[in-house]
């Protein structure tokens, strides 16, 4: 295994460059269970048709686990916004358009979003009282099965040169309700201090999917906490407040 260079480095992952193949090798503190999720999660979004890397090989390397797919040449979408800022607006189009097209697919092997967020809740430091009330607002929620991405930002979608998106990194993927997987989204883009941009993402998310505001901010407090399990340490507090300020009915 050859690698030309380093594409990304995370605290327990580096993916690298091996010719026409991305490889991300994993470190031991990684669960097994995880990877290989993240693998049959892959090759299951690939059968939707959806525009992504494909999977060629699940494999140890120097004694670590690694995923082995096709390397797409190109920039992520974070990168154009931030060289090209008179584009904005085109591609944060482009970047709802993208969504969508997720959200209108349908997997019906991929674990059930309310599923794995009733289960992180139940792994939060919040008291009993806030978690029984984000547990039984998950329950009241509408139930969908569309494809889900959980953690869809502009980090996650590489243009390439002939202007061909692809949809990268599938680990979090679920089956349910769209309104979620935005609340994810505006999230993210406020975590990293970007709120106006994400102001901006969510009202034209809204006008395309013709979703009321209202309903994506019910789902905030529940994606909150349940990203707070394994979110950033530095960004639990902000995290646990959104989960902790919300009304419930």
């Amino acid at each position: 295994m050859k690698y030309e260079n380093v594409l990304a480095e995370r605290s327990n992952k580096i993916i690298y460059r091996d010719g026409d193949l991305a490889v991300k090798v994993f470190d031991e503190s990684f669960p097994k269970s995880d990877i290989l999720n993240e693998a049959l999660n892959q090759a299951r979004i690939e059968e939707t048709g959806l525009n992504i890397p494909k999977i060629q090989e699940v494999t140890k390397i120097d004694g670590k686990w690694a995923i082995i797919s096709d390397y797409i040449e190109g920039k992520t979408l974070a990168q154009l916004m931030e060289e090209n800022p008179d584009k904005l607006d085109e591609y944060l189009n482009l970047f709802v358009d993208i969504q969508l097209e997720i959200l209108s697919k349908k997997c019906p092997l991929l674990k059930r979003l309310k599923d794995k967020m009733q289960d992180k809740i139940s792994q939060t430091d919040l008291d009993a009282t806030t978690r029984y009330e984000l547990h039984t607002r998950i329950a009241s929620m509408k139930k969908h099965n569309k494809v889900c991405h959980g953690d869809f930002n502009p980090s996650n979608i590489i243009i390439t040169p002939e202007g061909v998106p692809y949809i990268l990194d599938w680990a979090h993927a679920t089956q349910g309700n769209g309104a979620a997987d935005a609340a994810r989204t505006y999230l993210t883009f406020v975590l990293k201090g970007q709120k106006e941009l994400g102001e901006k993402y969510l009202k034209l998310y809204c006008e395309k999917s013709d979703t009321a505001r209202q309903y994506i901010d019910r789902w905030m407090p529940i994606v909150a906490a349940s990203q707070s399990v394994k979110g950033k340490p530095e960004e639990r507090e902000l995290l646990l407040s959104w989960a902790s300020v919300c009304e419930y009915e």
